[in-house]
C-alpha cells in the first residue's frame, strides 16, 4: 500500500523496500535516498533509530514516518529524532498519495488526526491550569516531566511511591491530559520545565 502511494506520488522515482532495520540499513549501504518513508513498529527495533541515523547521515533525506501509532509515546520521539512528516497508514492509499504529492508544494506531510494533535500541543492553557495546582502537585509535575520514574519522584520527594501515583493521578484529570508526553508538555507551557 504505501508503495503504491509512493509510485503514485513520484512516479519518476526508484523504490526501494526493506522489511526490518537490518535490511533497511544493508539496503542503505549502496542507496542515497531524498525520501524514506519509515514504519516505527520493525519487527528488529523501532524506527525511530533509523530516522536518527538517516538525520545524522544526511539531513536533507525527508524522514516520513507512516505508521498504526497515533499515541504521543510515538509521535514526540518521532519527531524529535527528525521526522519531517507523519502519516497514519489507516488512510487509503490514495488519500497518502495526496499527502506525499504535497512535499513538491512544501507542504509536510501529515495526517489530519496528527496535524489536530500538534495544533492542540500550542492551544494555551486556560487560566485556572497552573492555579489549580498546590506546591506538591507541581513538583511531581515537574519531575515527571524530567522523565524521573515516579518511584525516583517518591525517594527524593521523601513520600511513598503510592502517594506520587495519587498526585500524577489529579495531575492528569486537573490538567485535562492522559499521558507522560502530554503533562511533560503541559509542565514546559507552565515554565515548570525548560
Amino acid at each position: 500500500m504505501l508503495t503504491l502511494a509512493v509510485r503514485a506520488s513520484f512516479p519518476t522515482i526508484a523504490v526501494a523496500s526493506a522489511y526490518s532495520l537490518h535490511e533497511a540499513r544493508k539496503c542503505l549501504k549502496s542507496a542515497a535516498p531524498q525520501l524514506a518513508i519509515i514504519d516505527l513498529g520493525l519487527p528488529d527495533g523501532s524506527g525511530i533509530d533509523l530516522i536518527t541515523e538517516l538525520n545524522h547521515r544526511d539531513p536533507t533525506i525527508l524522514c516520513i514516518v507512516a505508521t498504526i501509532y497515533s499515541d504521543d509515546e510515538h509521535l514526540l520521539p518521532a519527531l524529535r529524532a527528525g521526522a519531517q512528516g507523519y502519516l497514519l497508514k489507516e488512510q487509503p492509499w490514495q488519500q497518502l498519495a495526496t499527502l506525499l504529492s504535497g512535499i513538491v508544494e512544501g507542504r509536510p506531510p501529515l495526517s489530519p488526526a496528527i496535524a489536530r494533535k500538534l495544533l492542540g500541543y500550542f492551544r494555551p492553557l486556560p487560566p485556572s491550569a497552573g492555579e489549580a495546582l498546590t506546591q506538591r502537585e507541581s513538583e511531581v509535575l515537574a519531575l515527571i516531566a524530567k522523565g524521573i520514574t515516579q518511584a525516583e519522584a517518591a525517594k527524593m520527594l521523601g513520600i511513598s511511591t503510592h502517594t506520587v501515583c495519587g498526585y500524577v493521578k489529579e495531575l492528569y484529570r486537573k490538567l485535562n491530559v492522559s499521558s507522560r508526553a502530554e503533562a511533560a508538555l503541559t509542565a514546559q507551557k507552565m515554565g515548570l520545565v525548560d
